[in-house]
């Protein structure tokens, strides 16, 4: 398994050898609410929203201050927007109140923040700190891991914890951000392109075919 690990670690990095966050943003807590935005969302979309909120908020004290109803009408198009809006003016409030106006460090800290799960968790740790070890498991993550047979099951705390057993710590929050990549451009989720995948030699379901 460990090679098998490192050879997929090492055609992804071939394929993409910068590991970018698809998300944009330039503030800790920008990331944060990009992220919550992008819940059953595309990256793609919440890229189109996020400029104008946070022209309209430019400080993590705007954001905090914000009428949960006015940054609905700027986050509508992502969906569950009245939840967002809220979790997200609310996030920002703790962020000043409790955290001196960081995002914390540490995932105990961050699941306290309204609308942060270990998803978000993992990321804001792995982007923001650099902490070894942090798994984004996001429908990408969980679709091809299973495909390639690093993973079993589709709970994403369940993958979570089978990522972390064999991904070097090192690895893991840029193998994540290029499996993103990855499942967009090749192995999508209806009619992926196998023919053209340097990985289809580890598939489950190519091999089968």
């Amino acid at each position: 398994m460990k090679e098998k690990v490192w050879s997929i670690i090492d055609a992804l990095k071939k394929r993409y050898p910068h590991a970018p966050c698809a998300l944009h943003s330039t503030k800790d807590y920008e990331l944060m609410i990009a992220v919550r935005l992008s819940a059953q969302c595309t990256d793609a979309r919440v890229n189109l929203v996020t400029p104008a909120l946070f022209d309209a908020y430019p400080t993590l004290e705007a954001m905090a201050n914000a009428n949960i109803a006015d940054v609905e009408k700027y986050i509508h198009s992502c969906g569950f927007y009245r939840q967002k809006a809220s979790d997200i003016v609310l996030a920002c409030r703790m962020l000043l109140q409790q955290y001196n106006g960081k995002v914390p460090d540490k995932m105990e800290e961050l699941l306290k923040l309204p609308g942060v799960g270990r998803k978000t968790a993992n990321l804001l740790l792995g982007d923001l700190y650099g902490v070894p070890g942090s798994v984004v498991c996001d429908t990408h993550c969980i679709r091809i891991c299973g495909r390639l047979g690093l993973s079993k099951g589709k709970e994403p705390e369940k993958v979570e914890r089978q990522l972390r057993k064999i991904l070097p710590p090192e690895e893991s929050s840029d193998f994540c951000h290029r499996i993103v990549w990855f499942g967009r451009e090749v192995c999508t989720a209806r009619n992926p392109k196998c023919e053209h995948c340097e990985l289809s030699v580890y598939c489950n379901e190519w091999n089968i075919k």
